[in-house]
């Protein structure tokens, strides 16, 4: 019985987990699901493909109810969303960051941010360059928790971190508005 790509999806999201994106191989996979690695090509063009399946369904399973907030609220919100989503996946940065560069996943999370800042009033450049900061920003905070936590072996992240990420957050979010030509901390 053959597997659906979401059957796929699903396997290789739970092998990402136990076993990190540099040992997640097509190969593994395939074993895992019982069947010769020629059988994920049927529905992956490759592990990049694969890997930006990967993303957009942890992006998918991590999304929060949103509601119409004032535009820095939307931005804290979904990158706070998407620390959460990568630090609750090992590798998760590099995963995201992995699947975004490539093209082949991970685009809603900046396409939300670039969204919110247009309706701020932004112009197209500060929209997409903000957004892209927004989220090399999330990547880089959780890539630095997530070596750490690997270093330390324990996964757990500590308030420190959390505070830092709010603190920096919000100073990128003040230097947009003032990008803008907006108050800082308006929104």
């Amino acid at each position: 019985m053959g597997h659906h790509r979401a059957d796929v999806v699903d396997a290789a999201v739970r092998l990402l987990d136990e076993v990190g994106l540099e040992a997640l191989t097509m190969r593994r996979l395939a074993g895992t699901l019982g069947v010769r690695p020629s059988a994920l090509y049927h529905h992956f063009s490759g592990k990049d493909a694969l890997l930006g399946a990967v993303a957009d369904e942890v992006l998918d399973r991590g999304r929060r109810p949103t509601e119409v907030v004032a535009w820095q609220a939307e931005l804290r919100l979904v990158c706070v969303e998407l620390r959460d989503i990568m630090l609750a996946h090992r590798d998760g940065a590099a995963l995201m960051a992995r699947a975004r560069s490539l093209g082949v996943g991970a685009a809603e999370p900046m396409n939300r941010m670039a969204s919110a800042l247009r309706w701020a009033g932004a112009e197209d450049e500060v929209a997409r360059v903000g957004a892209r900061t927004l989220f090399h920003y999330v990547y880089g905070h959780v890539a630095d928790e997530q070596t750490q936590q690997q270093s330390a072996g324990d996964g757990e992240v500590g308030p420190p971190a959390s505070l830092d990420f709010s603190v920096g957050l919000s100073m990128v979010l003040d230097g947009l508005a003032t990008r803008m030509g907006l108050p800082a901390g308006a929104g």
